[in-house]
């Protein structure tokens, strides 16, 4: 059984899961979806995208909503076209932060190949305390786009978090599911060692990693529902990218189709209601940022 879970008071047979939003101020659509969501009540996180424009914006959400639940989304990558963002710490080249637009990298593997660690560290650090700084009770840090997750930047990720007293996001992935991925051996390799390691060492693991898929838009309560069904025991980290329908996120997002889908699917009263009485148990994590600080 997941160490955290029983610390928490759950059973073995429980299915925990964090409903979360992730991408939240990447652009102003963002910002009332999840506002709304977290009213609804059945979203449960949300992580934030400090280099974003729209960052200020969820500033001041928090601080007019301080139970809000709400982390730092570690950005080191820039995917969009026309609209680009870049570090906060630096704008210097020789930090391999930076594409040839002086932005963040398109792509994942980009960012792991070329970025120093020591500007990644840099980086995370500043992105977690301009957060903190602004009001926000931060209550975790995870990855777009999984950037850190390569063992020379993970470190750095690991490191910042304890620094800020906040639990990683850290999954449990089998090595079938990270080849789906596309992971590199020396990624499968440097999970399957680590994981354990980090569990051992009082870090959390989520049992189960799963997302809406951003490829489709149509039926989306009922993938909602079919991927919710088949949640096993455990803690899962349950992934949606929800935004209203904008012009700003129609020229931003190819996808902005599925990304308006998450949003009315989880304000619906039937999924919520649907969750209920399925038993699944639906947390955020600041209970899980509480009981590894003691309190």
């Amino acid at each position: 059984m997941n160490p955290i879970l029983k610390h928490l008071g759950f059973s073995a047979d429980d299915r925990v899961v964090i409903i979360h939003a992730d991408d939240f101020g990447m652009c102003q659509a963002t910002i009332p979806a999840v506002a709304e969501l977290f009213d609804a009540g059945l979203v449960s996180s949300t992580a934030t995208m400090v280099p974003c424009p729209w960052f200020p914006a969820v500033a001041a959400y928090a601080r007019a909503t301080p139970t809000a639940d709400i982390g730092v989304h570690a950005t080191l990558t820039c995917e969009w076209d026309v609209y680009r963002w870049g570090p906060l710490s630096t704008c210097d080249p020789a930090s391999g932060l930076l594409d040839d637009e002086g932005c963040f990298h398109r792509t994942t593997p980009a960012v792991q190949s070329q970025a120093d660690p020591v500007a990644v560290a840099a980086e995370l650090n500043a992105q977690l305390d301009k957060a903190l700084a602004s009001g926000i009770d931060v209550t975790h840090i995870d990855s777009h786009m999984g950037s850190v997750f390569a063992p020379r930047i993970m470190p750095a990720y690991l490191s910042a978090a304890r620094r800020a007293r906040v639990p990683p996001l850290v999954p449990r992935l089998s090595e079938e599911r990270l080849r789906e991925m596309g992971m590199p051996d020396e990624m499968i390799t440097f999970a399957h060692d680590t994981v354990g390691q980090l569990e051992a060492q009082g870090v959390v693991v989520m049992d189960h990693l799963i997302g809406m898929p951003l490829s489709q838009h149509e039926n989306r309560i009922a993938t909602a529902k079919q991927l919710l069904s088949a949640i096993p025991p455990g803690l899962t980290y349950f992934i949606i990218h929800p935004a209203i329908d904008t012009p700003e996120l129609r020229a931003i997002a190819g996808d902005w189709r599925a990304r308006v889908a998450d949003y009315e699917a989880f304000c619906s009263a039937e999924l919520r209601s649907w969750v209920r009485n399925q038993g699944i148990q639906v947390i955020g994590w600041r209970p899980i940022r509480d009981a590894l600080r003691g309190v």
